[in-house]
Parts: C-alpha cells; structure tokens; sequence
C-alpha cells in the first residue's frame, strides 16, 4: 500500500498547468479591405480622440500598410463593429500618417 501512495505522490504534488493567456493583438497588421458591422465581427473598435493604438485613415485604393483601410461592403479582410467601450483596440481617423498609435 506504502508503495501505491509513493508511487502516485508525485503526480499529486505536481504543478498544474499555467493557464493560457492569448497572445497579444498587434494592430498593424489590421488593414486592407474593412467592411463595418453590427453583427458578428472579426474585432470590435473604440473611436477616440487621442491616445489611440491605431490611427486610421479610410483610403479609396491601395490599402497595403498599417492603419490603411478600404471600406467595402463585400468581401471584407476584416469585418469591425464601433463600440463606446471595452472594444479589442482603440483608433483614431487621421487625414494623413496612419499606423501604430499611443501618441
């Protein structure tokens, strides 16, 4: 019975597992095609205006770097839904100079 309980303390008095922590968003590669949602989207967004971590600016053509997206009602690369709180990241729309934010 000695033997049994020695034999079986080490998986009782083993560490459990760390749990799982999501690894963190990095907002520069949102861009592209961006159709906004009321219903199932891909990320919920925080429109601010200042302090954001991503600025924004809505192009009509050629969204290929950070912060650069074309609104598209069809086929979006991301699908956002606007928030008054706790959205999966903040932007602000800017006129020029898009990209990672936190002024």
């Amino acid at each position: 019975m000695h033997k049994l309980l020695l034999s079986l303390l080490p998986l009782l008095v083993s560490p459990a597992p760390a749990p799982r922590v999501p690894p963190a968003l990095d907002v520069s590669k949102i861009h592209g095609r961006i159709q906004y949602v009321d219903v199932f989207p891909d990320y919920t967004i925080e429109v601010v205006d200042a302090f954001p971590d991503l600025k924004v600016q809505e192009v009509d053509a050629f969204p290929d770097a950070a912060g650069k997206w074309e609104i598209v009602t069809v086929f979006p690369d991301y699908k956002i839904q606007k928030v008054k709180a706790f959205g999966d990241f903040k932007v602000q729309y800017v006129d020029s100079f898009p990209g990672p934010g936190r002024d």
